[in-house]
């Protein structure tokens, strides 16, 4: 299985180090070697193909604000830049979130996790409606869809549960036929337990380079 795999650039290389090891940490996430320039930063995302870049501002070469339109890859801002300026520039040049030094681990793994639920909830077959755009887009604040407390499962809601407590991480496809319900029905219920908390999506790499989303319980 093969995770997101994020590229992050940072001038020091002490803080660089400790943010990989905070992404190493998070299931789901891998973290490419670090670079501290612009220059690099290019040359590694060419060469690389990260999944994610995570961007410091204050750069050596070319200030991460101007090198972000450049970088043709997700990127997400960790910076001490916090005036209001650089944080709507970079949000208008297409930065996906600015999380502002210092930092803790718990801070960047609800990021992260937050940009996980996005890509699966923009991975999914078919058009979006306004409601499933609004869920994805709320996802990268690292907010979920709220819960009704003591809420009753479906029966197939249930059925799903017990399907990958029995058989660990599966597909959609797997886990429909071990239900007995379509696949766009087993995706249906599989991204409302994601929502909700009570599973976790994996990312699996077949030989068409193109990701398979798996699931399994929470721990």
């Amino acid at each position: 299985m093969t995770d997101f795999r994020v590229l992050i650039v940072d001038d020091d290389f002490h803080v660089a180090r400790v943010h990989a090891t905070y992404v190493e940490a998070i299931p789901g996430f891998a973290a490419l070697a670090p670079v501290g320039t612009a220059a690099l930063a290019l040359q590694a995302v060419h060469a690389l193909r990260p999944d994610l870049v995570l961007l410091d501002v204050y750069l050596p070469d070319t200030p991460g604000l101007e090198l972000l339109p450049s970088l043709d890859a997700d990127t997400i801002m960790l910076t001490a830049a916090a005036d209001p300026d650089s944080i709507r520039y970079a949000l208008r040049r297409g930065a996906l979130g600015y999380l502002i030094k210092p930092f803790g681990a718990d801070e960047l793994e609800t990021v992260l996790r937050g940009y996980s639920r996005f890509r699966r909830m923009l991975g999914t077959p078919g058009n979006l409606d306004q409601a499933s755009l609004d869920r994805a887009r709320r996802s990268l604040l690292g907010t979920r869809e709220p819960s009704a407390p003591g809420r009753p499962r479906s029966s197939t809601e249930t059925a799903v549960l017990e399907a990958l407590a029995s058989g660990g991480l599966l597909s959609a496809a797997e886990v429909a036929a071990v239900v007995g319900v379509s696949r766009a029905t087993a995706q249906r219920y599989l991204a409302a337990l994601a929502d909700d908390g009570s599973i976790e999506i994996r990312l699996r790499y077949g030989a068409t380079g193109r990701p398979e989303h798996r699931y399994e319980l929470c721990d």
